[in-house]
Formats: C-alpha cells, sequence, structure tokens
C-alpha cells in the first residue's frame, strides 16, 4: 500500500543504520587482533576492517520500467545493505619486541583499524538511525490524526 512507503523507508534506513552499528563495534572490538584470518601461505593475518555499501532498494520491474522511460516521480522505496567488505587499507606495523607475533624484526602487524574512525562512523550510524525513528513516529502520528479525523 501507498500508506505504508514512509514507514517502509524507515524501516530500511533502520536495519541499514544497525547493521552499519554493528560492523562498526565488530571493528572496534577486533582493534588488536593481530591473528584473525590463515592466509594461503598458512600464515596467520590481523583483523582486516570491515565496511557496509548501500544501494536504493528498487524492487519492482515497474520502477526500473519507469524510469527507463523517465515517468518515474516515485521517491523511492527505500535502502538497503548489498555486502560488507574489507578495507585493503594496508596494516599497520608496531614495534613490540615481546609480542608473540612479533617478526625477527621486533615489528607487529596489528590490524588496519582506526578506532577514532570507527567511532565517528557508529556516530553517523546512531544518528541516522535515531532520524529514521523520529520520521517513522512522524508518519505514524499523521496516520493516527488520519484516522481520528473520520471520527
Amino acid at each position: 500500500m501507498e500508506m505504508f512507503r514512509s514507514i517502509n523507508n524507515s524501516a530500511s534506513g533502520l536495519t541499514a543504520q544497525r547493521l552499519r552499528m554493528d560492523v562498526a563495534s565488530s571493528n572496534i572490538a577486533n582493534a588488536d587482533s593481530t591473528r584473525a584470518t590463515m592466509n594461503e601461505n598458512g600464515e596467520w593475518e590481523p583483523y582486516r576492517r570491515k565496511m557496509v555499501t548501500f544501494q536504493p532498494q528498487e524492487s519492482s520491474f515497474r520502477s526500473f520500467l519507469n524510469q527507463a522511460t523517465g515517468k518515474s516521480s516515485n521517491p523511492g522505496q527505500g535502502v538497503r545493505a548489498t555486502r560488507i567488505i574489507e578495507d585493503e587499507e594496508p596494516f599497520k606495523n608496531v614495534y613490540q619486541p615481546n609480542h608473540p607475533d612479533a617478526g625477527e624484526n621486533g615489528y607487529v602487524q596489528m590490524p588496519n583499524v582506526d578506532p577514532l574512525k570507527e567511532m565517528t562512523n557508529m556516530m553517523s550510524a546512531t544518528r541516522s538511525y535515531e532520524a529514521n525513528v523520529t520520521s517513522m513516529n512522524a508518519s505514524k502520528n499523521m496516520m493516527m490524526k488520519a484516522l481520528e479525523i473520520g471520527r
């Protein structure tokens, strides 16, 4: 129904931002993990930062056809997370000669996670989540007021 489109859009935003917060918290939790995955040589590698990619949610053939013919007046149908990708930024080398994973020169490869960047990302996701909740509540209140008119 067209009446619930705004609530569905907000719900898709809530789901997407929750996933973004989950990935950011996982990155923060693994900021010191030096043995996360094993590479093809049988050696341990540090945790690699993960990121979520989003795209607009277009679900029907009609929306694609209208967009292709230029008749699209559709304001959108929400957002969806397409995949979680790994950041290809190189690992950080930290001098810790007593660490069990230190090489012969005393350096340890640490994850490419920047806690400050992750906290900023999490705060941004939290604000977006709150904005979607506010939008959903406003839509719900408008529907309730419309029902009260009929009394």
